[in-house]
């Protein structure tokens, strides 16, 4: 059936409160998609029919409608049948739903003295039930279900970026990150190296307060006999897979670079792998894992030799 004018690809995005709608929707904005939020169904169809922003091309630019029971004349039902009715008139209309289990969402709610919208007068434990309740047949209709309990800001966002960029516009995008074994490893890394055979700046006074991205803790690392040989075959490794792994369709790269304490090494390799990767074409985006999310109760090894 030919559509009407207005963008070919919708999606809903909803879910329970506190699952992560807020940020799947700026995870998406950020891929290019045009976002609204808490937008009444009663005025889709008018979102629908008006005119993209200037110098912009409506049927290009795909729309993510964020709704849950927030949203004023909020339907479950309703929703779902409006997704159908979408795709009758051929456009790629589909439903995402952000789940979390329901301990982690009163952890969530806890911990920012929020109050759940179906528990204002009530246990957050009975408004997140009374929610499920209302939000069943979005769930059961949905065509992407991710589950956010175990899942940080940014691992959402990475697997949104997964599921919803467009690999033709993109090609293959590569990320290095450096992480703690400490902290666990991370599990959406497609390679992963361990740094902690080089020397430790953590047992030098003066460097350990520092980090990888101080240039006196990269040049005492890069003094260890072995870094040149061992950077440069990691390097030739990661050159040698990543025209592979775009030629394999895969959209998202990670290459994952490890210490104890992902302070020192780590962070060093990484920033100077992505230098490298650069020069030789590559467009790498780095993070540092451990730099941005600190958590408490993880010490120093005490150990000599091992540590950040």
């Amino acid at each position: 059936m030919t559509r009407a004018g207005g963008p070919r690809r919708i999606l809903f995005v909803t879910g329970m409160s506190g699952a992560g709608k807020k940020t799947a929707l700026k995870a998406l904005e950020d891929m290019g998609w045009e976002t609204v939020d808490n937008l009444p169904l009663s005025l889709l169809d008018r979102l629908i029919a008006a005119s993209p922003p200037e110098g912009s091309v409506d049927e290009e630019r795909p729309l993510a409608l964020g709704i849950d029971s927030r949203t004023r004349d909020f339907d479950s039902v309703r929703v779902v049948q409006r997704a159908r009715s979408l795709r009758a008139q051929g456009r790629d209309a589909s439903i995402l739903f952000l789940d979390c289990s329901g301990a982690e969402l009163t952890r969530r709610y806890s911990e920012t003295r929020s109050r759940h919208p179906m528990a204002q007068d009530r246990r957050i434990e009975d408004g997140i039930v009374h929610e499920r309740e209302l939000l069943a047949p979005l769930r059961e209709a949905a065509d992407e279900l991710i589950d956010t309990s175990d899942r940080s800001t940014n691992e959402l966002q990475a697997q949104l970026r997964l599921i919803f960029s467009d690999p033709a516009t993109s090609g293959t995008t590569l990320t290095i990150m450096s992480f703690a074994f400490s902290r666990g490893v991370p599990r959406d890394a497609d390679l992963m190296f361990d740094m902690r055979f080089l020397r430790n700046p953590h047992w030098v006074p003066e460097l350990k307060p520092r980090t990888g991205l101080d240039p006196d803790v990269g040049a005492y690392i890069e003094g260890d006999p072995i870094y040149a040989e061992a950077s440069a075959r990691i390097e030739a490794l990661i050159r040698l897979l990543l025209p592979r792994y775009e030629a394999e369709g895969k959209s998202y790269v990670t290459i994952a670079v490890g210490c104890t304490g992902g302070k020192h090494r780590s962070v060093h390799f990484a920033e100077s792998l992505a230098i490298r990767l650069r020069e030789a074409g590559f467009s790498p985006t780095v993070r540092h894992r451990e730099l941005t999310q600190q958590k408490p109760g993880v010490e120093e090894s005490t150990v000599p030799g091992v540590g950040s």
